[in-house]
């Protein structure tokens, strides 16, 4: 229990310094599984936090959807490398060719290049995949197709809908015919009216003025449940965990789990690689494959660590919980390695940098280089405001064209310019997606 007391604590340190109300922690290691609640669910209804709270776990349900994908590969019905409009020939995107050409690997290695960052909610029915697939038809086109990494919600929906396409099925009864139950992760859910029948956790955002407000609405909207639509338990992760670090268990092949955890395309500064949806990075020795997620007011942090057979959970209901994930992460020993900033002409890089969800600006001042996000609305739906700003953030070069958050709630965040063939600043990539200068 050395480990988990210790990876305890510093949760514990964290929910102190960052208000957060509520967390729940997994931890596998040495073949035992050990669970632990936090706090409470909600500011406005104060119910202790079990280790069966449910909680959304966000975009962690990408590599679910990618594992579906990866079953159906199994079966001879889907080819990774196949142009998308094999199985949904009305695709229509702003680039042309970017539309006959991707293919359903671009999507699940954030590699396809349009805007990812686009939610709309079109309804609770059946249709509600096809209907925001047929709506990306005006996303623009921002990096060739293949080219760069840079996290794409929207690739996603046409995951999902490749997905149903193929079974003839809603997206989520295919996930739970073909993962949920066959796991028996009894405690995972798309759908609200499941899990308001169990305890679970609600979303909360920071407040100016006083303690943290409930985040609302809570509902993920059905068309965005293959990007990020589950609400699960720390338990039912470390089960999951299990199985991606398994032979398959008469799911899917030990070979297709490990294409998943093969280095698809380099990533560099968030983390070191993509696989098929995992993250992929080397910290301390240790070889990690990980996910995070992040719903309206929820963070959570999913890593296994396949050469020790060790995996950690994290799951937390505030818009500051990834502090918590943090901390729990540097207990585990997978935290990020320590950086020495050093001194670099930053010049070039001052600015305003924007993207679909915010803008970004690098300045100076006092001395002092601050990452400045000013928040443009848009999640969790296209109408949603914009969500409270996070206060300026100190940041200092550590390497040539990236960037870490040197203190404050972020500390440790990086981010990183990405040049062009003529040697001049493309795009500067924050949170994992790629923002262009504003002139």
């Amino acid at each position: 229990m050395g480990r988990f007391d210790d990876v305890c604590a510093a949760v514990e340190d964290a929910i102190a310094e960052s208000g957060t109300p509520g967390v729940a922690v997994g931890l596998l290691e040495d073949g035992e599984e050990h669970v632990r609640g936090f706090g409470v669910t909600s500011v406005e209804n104060p119910l202790e936090v079990t280790p069966e709270t449910l909680f959304q776990i966000g975009s962690i349900t990408k590599t679910f959807t990618g594992t579906v994908a990866m079953i159906l590969v199994e079966r001879g019905e889907l080819e990774l490398d196949a142009p998308v409009r094999t199985y949904l020939p009305e695709l229509r995107l702003l680039d042309e060719e970017a539309a006959a050409k991707a293919t359903m690997r671009h999507l699940l290695t954030h590699t396809a290049g349009w805007v990812g960052d686009y939610f709309d909610d079109h309804g609770s029915g059946d249709d509600a995949l096809a209907r925001i697939v047929a709506s990306l038809s005006e996303l623009p086109q921002l990096t060739p197709l293949g080219e760069v990494w840079s996290y794409n919600n929207a690739g996603f929906y046409i995951a999902g809908r490749v997905i149903e396409v193929i079974a003839k099925q809603p997206y989520e009864r295919v996930v739970q015919e073909l993962l949920l139950e066959p796991l028996d992760l009894g405690n995972t859910f798309f759908f609200a009216e499941d899990v308001m029948t169990r305890r679970f956790a609600v979303g909360h955002l920071m407040s100016d003025d006083g303690p943290p407000t409930v985040a609302r609405p809570w509902p993920i909207g059905r068309s965005a449940h293959p990007a990020g639509g589950l609400a699960s338990s720390a338990g039912d992760l470390l089960r999951y965990a299990r199985f991606q670090m398994s032979d398959g268990e008469g799911v899917v092949s030990r070979a297709a789990l490990d294409e998943m955890q093969r280095v698809q395309h380099h990533v560099g500064s968030i983390f070191e690689d993509v696989g098929l949806t995992w993250s992929l990075a080397t910290r301390n020795g240790r070889r990690i494959v990980s996910h995070g997620g992040g719903t309206n007011g929820q963070i959570a942090l999913f890593a296994f660590l396949p050469d020790e057979g060790a995996a950690l959970a994290v799951l937390t209901n505030h818009q500051r919980g990834g502090e918590a994930a943090v901390a729990a992460a540097d207990a585990f020993g997978i935290g990020r390695d320590a950086r020495t900033p050093i001194d670099v002409e930053a010049e070039e890089y001052l600015g305003t940098y924007s993207s679909a969800l915010q803008d970004v600006e690098l300045r100076r001042e006092d001395g002092r280089l601050l990452l400045v996000v000013m928040p443009r609305g848009g999640f969790p739906s296209k109408d949603s405001p914009p969500m409270p700003a996070p206060p300026p953030m100190p940041v200092a070069f550590h390497k040539p064209d990236r960037v870490f958050v040197s203190e404050g709630p972020a500390k440790g965040m990086e981010a990183e310019f990405l040049r062009a063939p003529d040697g001049g600043i493309s795009w500067f990539r924050v949170g994992g997606r790629v923002m262009q200068r504003v002139a």
